[in-house]
């Protein structure tokens, strides 16, 4: 019995070491980090009352001509000059949570720019984007767009980088 109990230790030892139980620590790791991510995602949408929309979502609206302002957050000249979602304006909006509006962090404009850019209809959706789901540039322009009054304003969290694992198209500035 002894020798049967010394095996079965021996050999849970052997295989919980082993390269292959590695993999699912690996698998557990990044769960945890998905989570947190999801979690996070989650808490900022509804603290900032908007609606998440995927890429494929996106594109059905594009494809279908839905009226929408199209909002891409990320900086002029090293991302959105180069490749944008077709159709997507530009509004440089920062990485911090701005829970004030900040002049300092988005190139001198104001939350009145922002709102001029938005346009004057509070009932069109409004939909916005940075690079990838951890960037908070989208965040603050969703929470943003819902301070201002917009009504219907969506948050893209895979942005510019799902658009483009989607294997969508973009466009550049010429």
């Amino acid at each position: 019995m002894r020798i049967r109990q010394l095996a079965s230790l021996l050999l849970c030892g052997i295989l919980f070491s082993s390269p292959a139980f590695a993999l699912f620590e690996d698998k557990f790791e990044t769960e945890t980090a998905k989570e947190i991510d999801a979690v996070k995602l989650s808490r900022d949408t509804q603290a900032g009352g908007y609606e998440l929309l995927t890429v494929a979502e996106l594109k059905k609206m594009i494809d279908a001509g839905t009226p929408m302002v199209l909002v891409d957050t990320m900086p002029y000249e090293a991302s959105y000059k180069k490749e944008h979602i077709p159709g997507a304006k530009n509004f440089l909006l920062p990485v911090p949570r701005m829970s004030i509006w900040d002049t300092k962090e988005t190139a001198g404009k104001t939350e009145a720019d922002f709102a001029a850019f938005l346009g004057t209809d509070k009932n069109i959706p409004v939909v916005i984007y940075c690079g990838f789901v951890n960037c908070t540039r989208s965040d603050n322009g969703a929470v943003w767009a819902r301070k201002l009054g917009y009504a219907h304003v969506y948050r893209v969290p895979g942005g510019l980088f799902a658009w483009k694992g989607a294997k969508y198209p973009l466009e550049e500035v010429k």
